[in-house]
């Protein structure tokens, strides 16, 4: 294989210079504390179990375990793409090269919007959970303004401020924004396994086969979105490859990638499981971003009912910053081969990281946060964004996957094993989010007469996904014809040394 320093054949003699490199400085468990807070179980638990519910009503376990089996499939896919190719702009590169440059641009864009809209909105679920511990705490007026944590408008100005601060963390050094998450994921487990494991036990609502039977689920929508929302639970698990060259061993990022599904997994059944007995339908559904808050208050007194609320908090503020850090590494790698400008692929001389990137990154998030006061109940703001980012993940997802069976292709004539692992599996399970993804966009087209901008209108919520799609299109049209990038012509991407394993020949056939 030819080094993936060699210029491109069609790019011109004066090139531009070969970007920094960051500073290798991670193993296995920052990677793990980097991807652990971007899924960010405690907000899951804590604001997307009544989401989900809303769809599938108390059928949260069943869910769960549903949405994992496509995911595990798409895990697969990354760490065998990640073995023979490691690189920050993982699908981008890898869809690129094996798929087509305009479908590898598409990824990287969708993962650069999407976490974008999820910061926008995790900063104003920041800001209410903040204000929800200080209403907690007796505070319940300042400077005459009444407090309240469902209002957009004050949720997003005191996340705002959150955001500045991570963003400034996740500048000075990622080894050092690493520690910091690993503090706080200690801290939200060990409240998670507390409360939950006691809710399991305690909780007057008896067991119930029906919470595992999907058969019971009313109809084949609602399963669907029930799917897709437990797919954005799982989401960012793939950021440990996104800072695959900031890890000493490459090979960490696919062992701190599985380590977070496993763990993601078995926090969301636990969750799951002991929201049902302790809550009922009614309570779930209806206490939207403070449930978790209400689900520590029915098992316990203050100051102990507030833990539950501090973790989701903390929950937020950590998956605010790893939200930054993997969408900068993605623009930093499109950066590198010129299908983005070359403001993403500046590497700070003192910090070693992309920090102009991250300055930028960081107030396009707050400027979106302040468009979507539009919504102005931030339950309503956290329907409508989960839906949409959905619905593009699980495109990307797809993508990623159907990569790796184009590239290995060849392992169908190494025995039933190496086909299913390396060919089948990313197949069917890039069929399922495709399909998920396009039943659900049908369901939001036949389910409204007009367009409003709310979470209970078809055509909007159609319109937000598209949006994300069309604006990719566009750019990736500038980056061809106005930036010329020869990743356009050869499909694939400036990147790192080459790993000592080779990467398999194209089938001939």
């Amino acid at each position: 294989m030819t080094s993936s320093r060699t210029p491109y054949r069609d790019e011109p003699p004066a090139a531009d210079p070969a970007p920094a490199a960051l500073r290798k400085s991670l193993g296995v468990v920052d990677g793990f504390a980097i991807a652990a807070s971007s899924t960010a179980a405690t907000t899951s638990i804590g604001i997307g179990l009544g989401v989900t519910a809303g769809a599938v009503g108390l059928h949260l376990p069943i869910i769960m375990l549903l949405a994992f089996l496509p995911i595990l499939g798409i895990a697969s896919a990354y760490s065998r793409l990640n073995r023979v190719e490691p690189n920050m702009g993982s699908g981008y590169v890898w869809a690129g090269r094996s798929l087509n440059p305009w479908l590898g641009f598409l990824v990287g864009w969708i993962g650069i919007v999407s976490t974008v809209v999820f910061l926008a909105y995790t900063t104003t679920v920041t800001g209410s959970a903040l204000l929800q511990l200080a209403v907690e705490g007796g505070l319940h007026r300042v400077a005459g303004l009444r407090l309240d944590p469902d209002s957009t408008a004050q949720a997003t100005a005191l996340g705002i401020v959150v955001l500045v601060a991570v963003t400034f963390t996740a500048i000075t050094g990622l080894r050092s924004a690493a520690t910091f998450q690993k503090y706080l994921l200690v801290f939200e487990y060990v409240v998670l396994l507390g409360f939950c494991g006691y809710g399991l036990f305690a909780g007057p609502h008896p067991f119930s086969l029906d919470w595992i039977n999907p058969f019971t689920i009313p109809s084949g929508q609602q399963l669907a979105q029930g799917l897709l929302l437990s797919v954005f639970c799982f989401w960012g698990f793939e950021s440990t490859f996104s800072v695959t060259e900031e890890i000493r061993d490459p090979q960490d990022a696919s062992k701190a990638g599985f380590l977070t599904l496993f763990t993601m997994l078995g926090l969301f059944l636990l969750g799951a499981f002991a929201f049902q007995r302790v809550l009922s339908l009614d309570e779930l559904t209806g206490h939207g971003a403070q449930g978790l808050t209400y689900f520590g208050d029915r098992l316990a007194d203050q100051p102990l009912a507030a833990l539950p609320l501090i973790a989701l908090t903390f929950s937020a503020i950590a998956s605010l910053q790893s939200g930054v850090i993997p969408t900068v590494r993605g623009m930093f790698a499109m950066s590198r081969d010129r299908t983005l400008g070359p403001l993403w692929a500046k590497v700070s001389p003192r910090y070693g990281t992309p920090a102009a990137g991250t300055v930028v990154i960081g107030c396009v998030a707050a400027a979106i946060a302040v468009l979507s006061l539009v919504i102005p109940k931030v339950g309503d703001l956290i329907l409508a964004s989960v839906n949409a980012i959905g619905v593009v993940v699980s495109l990307y997802y797809a993508l990623t996957a159907l990569a790796a069976a184009m590239r290995f292709r060849g392992a169908l004539r190494e025995g039933w094993t190496q086909a299913l692992r390396a060919v089948v599996l990313p197949v069917a399970s890039a069929a399922v989010l495709l399909g998920l993804g396009g039943y659900l966009c049908w369901t939001f087209y036949t389910s409204a007469d007009h367009f409003e901008v709310s979470p209970d209108n078809g055509w909007f919520m159609l319109f937000c996904p598209a949006v994300m799609l069309l604006t990719g299109v566009v750019a990736a049209a500038w980056a061809k014809w106005a930036r010329k990038s020869p990743y356009f012509v050869t499909g694939r991407s400036v990147a790192p040394d080459a790993p000592a394993e080779p990467v398999p020949a194209p089938d001939p056939a």
